[in-house]
């Protein structure tokens, strides 16, 4: 739900908040509660890697004894989510705000004294993207079979190793922005009481309108300037776990990724996408990292410090589905040259549906839960090439950046692991 924008609807409303920023660890957090005597804390969670972080600080949160009202939102959270998975791991009342607006409601109950929650939902369907508490610690020594295939063609690389792609063209890489999630998720747009034929109108003239001449404010200001590096690497699975080898030596083993597998049927793991080590055959992965740039970041805060609300809240969105983007157009470079776009649809809404071969997978979703995996990855790329660092808590910082791992088989797609 964007914390700044929190911050203005609330402040607006006569509270005071205490806006820490993105990226805090738990212990400044609870700080500045101290500190400040805070009524209430306030988390948000843009990526679904947040929520993996969200569940460590409510644990902390309850160990420490603290239990004051707890408001959660953001585009990674569900209110099933929050209600069935979140809630059982913090002593005090947790809320879920779907949006700021709806946490303006519930702090108008709390300063009223009525700290009560709803009951959970029972109907709506989880989240596909949601960590369940037990994602990460499915381990078969003896792997059941995933009935994927382990004997694919295996596509030959133009090189080995990284490289670094230190500038991409903003309109480029936008020709892969999800267009739906950036004017009606991060802009906010809605339908409304218009028919769709008015919402359609409004979107195609005032909303691009204001897309266009804001990308070309990003180009001419060099606002936004995405990089990315990436590069290919020798590979091969040992039951549950990924071996990344030098591809000099593949007698060399650079990094193991241990990853977790689905609890039934089809007992899906991510490592059953590449060549078993008894095949003696090497597969290949990818990896890559793609960044937004660094001004953006400083730019939305200087905008926000102006109380240039509106620009600040266009260009926020624009910088956080830039580097998903960007991903999708890497990710589709990668595919060029494994010699497997041929299988790609020609569409983009249906490439954006994983309408091709292969697939990508970010650490912290589901089938790689570990965010701390991230640090295997790091002397792999060395993104502080491209001005990319990763803090303690494993986070990425610009925040508009985001690392993968890339399988080329044709049966991968996006799975939970339950």
């Amino acid at each position: 739900i964007g914390k700044n924008l929190v911050d203005i609807v609330l402040t607006n409303n006569g509270y005071t908040v205490h806006n820490l920023g993105i990226k805090q660890p738990i212990n400044s957090i609870i700080d500045a509660w101290e500190e400040k005597k805070s009524d209430v804390i306030g988390l948000s969670g843009l990526l679904v890697k947040s929520t993996v972080v969200m569940r460590e600080n409510l644990a902390v949160l309850t160990e420490r004894g603290i239990d004051v009202p707890v408001i959660l939102g953001g585009a990674a959270l569900t209110r099933r989510y929050v209600e069935h998975d979140l809630r059982p791991e913090y002593a005090g009342p947790l809320y879920y705000a779907k949006d700021a607006f709806e946490g303006l409601n519930i702090l108008s109950r709390i300063a009223e004294g009525d700290t009560s929650v709803p009951a959970p939902i029972e109907t709506a369907p989880r989240a596909a993207d949601s960590p369940t508490k037990d994602d990460a610690k499915t381990r078969h020594p003896h792997p059941p079979s995933s009935g994927i295939a382990r004997d694919v063609p295996i596509p030959t690389p133009p090189f080995w190793g990284v490289r670094v792609v230190e500038r991409i063209e903003l309109k480029a890489a936008l020709a892969y922005v999800n267009e739906k999630m950036l004017f009606n998720v991060q802009w906010q747009y809605r339908r409304g009481d218009r028919t769709p034929e008015d919402f359609k109108r409004f979107i195609d003239t005032d909303v691009r309108k204001i897309y266009r001449d804001l990308v070309t404010r990003c180009i001419d200001e060099a606002i936004i300037t995405p990089s990315a590096i990436y590069g290919y690497w020798p590979a091969q699975s040992d039951g549950d776990e990924l071996i990344v080898f030098d591809p000099d030596d593949h007698g060399h083993e650079l990094a193991r990724f241990e990853f977790p597998r689905q609890g039934k049927s089809p007992f899906w793991c991510l490592s059953d996408f590449f060549r078993p080590i008894s095949s003696d055959e090497m597969d290949v992965v990818a990896f890559m990292i793609v960044t937004a740039g660094p001004r953006v970041s400083d730019v939305e805060r200087a905008w926000f410090e102006e109380n240039k609300y509106v620009d600040y809240l266009h260009l926020h969105g624009l910088g956080v589905e830039t580097a998903e983007a960007m991903a999708e157009y890497m990710h589709k470079q990668i595919r060029v040259e494994l010699s497997i776009a041929g299988d790609d649809a020609r569409d983009r809404q249906q490439i954006l549906q994983q309408r091709y071969r292969g697939s990508r997978y970010s650490f912290g979703y589901p089938a790689c839960p570990r965010l701390e995996d991230q640090v295997k990855v790091w002397p792999l790329l060395d993104p502080e090439r491209i001005g990319v660092t990763l803090s303690e808590e494993f986070q990425l910082h610009p925040e508009q950046s985001t690392t993968a791992l890339i399988t080329h088989h044709p049966q991968a797609k996006y799975f939970n692991v339950r």
